[in-house]
């Protein structure tokens, strides 16, 4: 079975994939998610902040591939960007900012679907 949330930056295709069937893996694949993308969120952050461009694109890097993971397109776009904008010299401030703003809207909204899921798929096991 697989959830595409149309409201959201959210197609669990890939998961349900890779999950073949196993509502354990689900649970722990999204367990994983709320609890190391909070802390990249931060990461993010704090080096944005900061103008920490290398720490900024490393942290992005290690979010990407979990953001395809959950079929957040947009956001993994996006994030793309921003980690290809603090490699360059000069990176647009204004642009990482504004998009970064954006990844963090959809994945305040993803979260909460992503979280009733987990505790409606933790029920049937």
């Amino acid at each position: 079975m697989a959830d595409t949330f149309s409201n959201l930056d959210l197609d669990l295709t890939l998961l349900h994939e890779i999950a073949d069937g196993s509502d354990e893996f689900i649970v722990e694949s999204i367990t994983m998610f709320l609890q190391q993308t909070p802390t990249l969120m931060q990461d993010i952050n704090t080096a944005i902040l900061a103008k920490d461009w290398d720490t900024a694109a490393t942290a992005t890097h290690k979010l990407k591939a979990t953001l395809g993971f959950f079929g957040m397109l947009n956001s993994q776009e996006l994030i793309q960007e921003i980690e290809q904008s603090c490699k360059t010299g000069a990176p647009d401030e204004l642009g990482i900012a504004t998009k970064f703003s954006q990844v963090q809207a959809f994945i305040a909204a993803s979260t909460g679907a992503l979280t009733k899921l987990q505790e409606e798929t933790q029920g049937r096991l």
